[in-house]
C-alpha cells in the first residue's frame, strides 16, 4: 500500500515531516524531510525502515569512502573494473561511483520499490538522476542476498551498505549477508583479486574475523570520524588472486 505524498506547512525548519510512507514485503519504509522549506537547499531527507533510522542526505562521506576504498584496493592497472553496489539508499555511493570514469560497469541492487521510486521520480533524484542515466549503470530491483547467491555475474568490487552493518540489521533476512554462507556467496561473485567493502555503523573485530574465516585476505577497517559517538567504518577484504 502506498500512502500519497503528504501536504504540509513549512512553519518548522527542524521537525521531520513525512514525505511518503509505504508498507512493503519487508515492512514499512518511510521518507522524511528536515529543513529546507519548499525544497530549498538545505533540506535533509531520511530513510526510515521499520521504525529504525537507516541513512540521510546530511553527509555522505562514509558512502563515498565505501566506493573509493574498494577502487584503491584493486590491483593496479585493472582495466574497466565492474562494481556492484548493494543498497541504493539515498544514492551517494551510486553517484560517487558513476562520477569515477575508471569504473567500467556500475550495478546497483535495491529491493525496496519505494526507494527506487524516490530516486526515479522523487526528491532523491537530485542526487542520483545523472548516475542512473549513465550508460554504465544498471539498476536491479531485487534482493541483494538472493542476487549474490543465484546470479552468475561477477564483479571486481562489491560495495555493500545494507541496514546498519553486520552488527545491526533492521530486517532479519539481511543478517544472512554477513553469515558464512553469505560471505561465501560474496567471494563467488568476485573476480580473483576482487574487493569486498562493507559499510558499518560501528567497528567489529568479530566481523573482521568472520571475513578471514571465509577465506578473504588483506582484511582491514577504515574509519570515518563523526562529531559524537562511534565512527562509521568500511570493512575491506580481498579475494586471493
Amino acid at each position: 500500500m502506498t500512502v500519497p505524498y503528504v501536504r504540509y506547512d513549512h512553519d518548522s525548519e527542524t521537525a521531520p515531516v513525512t514525505v511518503e510512507r509505504r508498507e512493503g514485503p519487508y515492512g514499512e519504509v518511510v521518507l522524511r524531510r528536515r529543513g529546507g522549506g519548499g525544497g530549498a537547499s538545505g533540506a535533509v531527507y531520511e530513510i526510515i525502515a521499520n521504525g529504525c533510522f537507516l541513512m540521510d542526505t546530511s553527509d555522505g562521506r562514509s558512502e563515498r569512502l565505501l566506493v573509493d576504498a574498494a577502487l584503491a584496493a584493486l590491483p593496479a592497472g585493472r582495466p574497466d573494473p565492474a562494481v556492484l553496489i548493494g543498497g541504493l539508499g539515498v544514492g551517494f555511493s551510486l553517484a560517487h561511483a558513476a562520477a569515477e570514469p575508471r569504473w567500467g560497469r556500475v550495478t546497483v541492487v535495491e529491493r525496496e520499490g519505494a526507494v527506487i521510486d524516490w530516486h526515479r521520480a522523487g526528491p532523491l533524484a537530485a542526487i542520483s538522476a545523472e548516475a542512473l542515466a549513465d550508460p554504465r549503470t544498471e539498476l536491479l530491483h531485487t534482493d541483494l542476498v538472493a542476487h549474490l547467491r543465484t546470479s552468475g555475474a561477477v564483479y571486481d568490487a562489491l560495495c555493500l551498505d545494507i541496514d546498519n552493518g553486520p552488527g545491526w540489521t533492521v530486517t532479519e533476512d539481511n543478517g544472512g549477508l554477513y553469515s558464512p554462507t553469505g560471505l561465501a556467496a560474496c567471494r563467488a561473485r568476485l573476480t580473483p583479486g576482487g574487493v569486498l567493502a562493507v559499510w558499518s555503523a560501528q567497528p567489529s573485530a568479530e566481523f573482521e574475523e568472520a571475513l578471514r574465516n571465509a577465506g578473504f585476505a588483506g582484511v582491514r577497517t577504515e574509519e570515518i570520524t563523526v562529531a559524537r559517538g562511534v565512527p562509521d567504518v568500511v570493512h575491506l577484504a580481498v579475494k586471493a588472486a
